[in-house]
């Protein structure tokens, strides 16, 4: 009976020291977690494109809170086919060229996600996306960015940026995002419908990273700035290989938002 007693006893002990133990790995697991930044090349006037824009803004509903960066980027070379893209800059395009030469590519096309630089596929493939993100936030981040101390005018916005971990060879880009819009397509591919579009670029902003990798940036604004329909979010993206390593947003404080609404006002 006795021998049996300490067998118990032995056996608990074992099972505690083994739960303390996990406890204790978890505590010190690494804190920096994976990231998906998703790029959509799209535009209003590809008849293909407005799946892939419901897609994202699916996406972007179920990503609250998560580290999941959304950015649509409208390319300029559908303009020419009838209908010009009010969201459309031709440095889109190029970005869109970029990624075809990093991924060896031998076109660009519409609608393509890019999740981190690194996979892409057809915009409006949803098994594809969900588990190229999966994949992401599963690995852990190179580099970390922060964005801090939002201050804004009717004509630029400032932030304080601060990164860390891996930065060699890389830039910081910094995209001023609108966050949803409707537009009336009047002609091309998508005449007589209106789309919906969600996490517009509507700048991008790229910033050598000094050695610190730190510092201030300020970023102009268009008009009729309404802050609280935009976001910053910035990438540490390394110029060798199109991957991005790091990712931040940053919205635009209530106190901000009221304050450009009254000077708009006046």
């Amino acid at each position: 009976m006795k021998t049996t007693k300490i067998f118990i006893y032995l056996s608990v002990l074992t099972v505690m020291a083994a739960v303390s133990f996990a406890f204790i790995n978890l505590s010190k697991a690494p804190g920096n977690k994976g990231f998906a930044v998703v790029e959509l090349f799209t535009s209003e006037g590809c008849s293909s494109c407005p799946p892939a824009d419901g897609l994202v803004a699916k996406l972007q509903k179920e990503s609250t809170g998560k580290p999941i960066y959304i950015l649509a980027f409208h390319v300029d070379y559908w303009n020419r086919l009838g209908w010009k893209d009010v969201f459309s800059n031709v440095s889109y395009s190029k970005r869109q060229r970029d990624y075809a030469k990093y991924l060896k590519l031998s076109s660009v096309y519409t609608p393509q996600i890019v999740v981190n630089g690194k996979k892409e596929f057809v915009g409006s493939e949803e098994g594809t996306l969900r588990n190229a993100i999966k994949a992401a936030l599963q690995k852990e981040a190179p580099a970390q960015l922060t964005l801090t101390n939002i201050k804004a005018d009717q004509q630029q916005v400032q932030v304080r940026y601060q990164a860390e971990g891996d930065g060699s060879n890389s830039v910081l880009l910094l995209a001023l995002v609108q966050k949803t819009a409707k537009i009336p397509v009047k002609a091309g591919e998508n005449k007589g419908r209106t789309l919906s579009h969600v996490q517009i670029v509507q700048k991008l902003q790229s910033i050598g990273l000094s050695p610190n990798k730190s510092g201030t940036a300020n970023i102009a604004l268009p008009n009729g700035f309404n802050p609280q329909n935009w976001e910053i979010i910035g990438l540490i993206q390394n110029i060798n290989s199109g991957e991005i390593t790091g990712a931040a947003r940053a919205g635009f404080p209530l106190a901000i938002a009221n304050d450009v609404a009254v000077k708009s006002i006046k």
